[in-house]
């Protein structure tokens, strides 16, 4: 399902609508390495953070426009802090979604039309907080979005089966309080198969695991239509 699903996306490239106010197709933000090799963030004290969201910041303050971006299929330090990513013989780290990197309050938005499949708050350190995962039908292939780390208010309005139209606003980005204990983003995903989930889906998975992953989530930009580096 996925090499399908990979396929219309990247036959509508560029026809999408924006997942935040932001033409992140221009260009011009910061890209964010959260690797074991990273000179900047490999080291750093993931639960101070207060911290680790000013240093993340000022970084982004120099950009050109103010969005940082954390990368998809990334294999990240970032995950030791909370057991939540802790498995049995392995510890999940390769990130399945990308990361947009904004301030909180920041509008969040249906690229394309929509049903609101489930609505969940996934409490608990390193987890997503507030989360919304939509359904949707494109060149008859049926593929779902997830939308980590909103706000709690924004959420509420919404109802199980609630139709969106492209570029219709549904959530805003929550803060540190209420997003599971991180910076304030997005985390947005690609699902072909939800394998069962309702409100959550794995946003992490395990470095054995990751062929497996990715071929489920496909590269959220093909929606998101970042220039690469």
């Amino acid at each position: 399902m996925a090499p399908d699903l990979a396929a219309v996306l990247a036959a509508h490239r560029g026809r999408f609508q924006p997942v935040i106010p932001f033409n992140l197709s221009a260009g011009g933000m910061v890209f964010f390495d959260f690797t074991e090799s990273s000179p900047d963030f490999a080291h750093i004290d993931i639960n101070d953070v207060a911290g680790f969201t000013e240093r993340l910041f000022a970084r982004i303050a120099d950009a050109e426009l103010p969005v940082g971006i954390g990368r998809y299929d990334e294999d990240r330090t970032l995950y030791r802090h909370s057991p939540l990513f802790d498995g049995e013989a392995e510890r999940r780290s390769v990130h399945l979604g990308i990361d947009l990197f904004v301030m909180e309050g920041t509008e969040v938005m249906a690229p394309l039309a929509a049903h609101v499949h489930s609505v969940a708050d996934n409490t608990g350190l390193g987890n997503y907080g507030p989360t919304v995962i939509l359904g949707h039908e494109l060149e008859g292939v049926r593929f779902w979005t997830l939308y980590g780390h909103l706000g709690r208010h924004s959420v509420v309005r919404l109802e199980m089966g609630q139709t969106l139209d492209a570029g219709e606003e549904f959530a805003e980005v929550g803060d540190l309080s209420e997003n599971g204990s991180w910076p304030p983003h997005l985390h947005f995903q690609i699902m072909a198969d939800l394998c069962g989930h309702s409100g959550d889906f794995p946003g992490v998975a395990a470095p054995s695991e990751r062929d497996r992953w990715l071929e489920i989530c496909p590269d959220p930009n093909l929606i998101l239509g970042i220039p690469t580096r």
